[in-house]
């Protein structure tokens, strides 16, 4: 869900849309796709608070940032040998 910035308004907490107050980007949002541009302010499309979502760690939102994937659980042996012989 992308914001419209079409019936914005600036107050001076920030850019109000819907009356939600959005706030500029972090410098973490940098290169991301969902940043838009509003009277020469940055602030992103999905998320009214982006500092907040960095907070804990990569922010889910973010199109630059790619997760590691983290392994799938443990492997039964007997059946990695199985697909190790049928060339899987």
């Amino acid at each position: 869900m992308a914001v419209d910035f079409s019936n914005a308004t600036t107050t001076d907490a920030g850019v109000q849309i819907n009356g939600i107050i959005m706030s500029q980007i972090v410098e973490q949002c940098e290169g991301c796709g969902r940043i838009k541009e509003f009277e020469g302010g940055k602030y992103c499309g999905t998320y009214p608070q982006p500092a907040s979502k960095w907070r804990l760690g990569v922010c889910n939102f973010s199109t630059h940032v790619k997760v590691a994937a983290t392994n799938k659980g443990k492997v039964n042996p007997i059946k990695a040998s199985k697909r190790a012989s049928k060339g899987r």
